[in-house]
């Protein structure tokens, strides 16, 4: 079965993506580096070993020519964080899923290879941030997702993770690498 990596991106707008970077360098320097930042992480993570598929907001942009038309796109739809993640990795063909978001750094193709890997061994895997949140969630998909998915979790703060794990009970859950994902200006250091 083929593995799929999904990055969650909003389409790069001044205002509409990193807003809370965009606090502290505006939002059009926020929008710039987002967008530049994501076309950095598309050459770092592309790779033979899986499918990468943009899920892309708002759904209207997907012909959007901010990103490389060669990446297959899907709307990430409506709801919350956790519904759009949740859908993704639902709906995509058969086979492991790993879902990132754009705002990476430090992401490398091994990265994505262990968090695959360990799917070999676990139902769920999580590359934890340091600020309590996650930088990927992936699953083996061999068995039913739980109903419960990302319900009740606590997005945007140092309980994100924690939440998210308990919404896989059930599932055996291992986690990867730490990264920094950037929120704020002080993640860009």
């Amino acid at each position: 079965m083929r593995r799929t990596l999904v990055i969650m991106l909003k389409e790069p707008r001044a205002g509409r993506v990193k807003t809370r970077l965009g606090r502290d360098i505006g939002m059009i320097g926020a929008a710039w580096w987002f967008r530049h930042q994501v076309a950095r992480l598309l050459r770092r993570i592309e790779d033979p070993r899986w499918s990468v598929v943009l899920a892309v907001a708002p759904d209207c942009a997907l012909g959007s020519r901010a990103w490389p038309a060669r990446f297959q796109r899907t709307a990430q739809g409506r709801g919350d964080l956790g519904a759009r993640m949740a859908r993704q990795l639902r709906d995509m063909p058969p086979g492991p899923v790993c879902v990132i978001g754009g705002d990476i750094p430090g992401i490398t193709r091994a990265h994505i290879a262990r968090a695959f890997a360990a799917l070999g061994n676990h139902d769920a895997v999580f590359g934890p941030a340091p600020d309590g949140g996650y930088w990927l969630v992936g699953l083996k998909r061999s068995r039913a997702m739980p109903a419960g998915l990302f319900n009740g979790v606590r997005w945007s703060t140092q309980h994100a993770l924690v939440d998210s794990i308990g919404s896989v009970s059930g599932l055996s859950v291992v986690q990867v690498d730490v990264l920094r994902d950037v929120d704020r200006v002080q993640d860009l250091q």
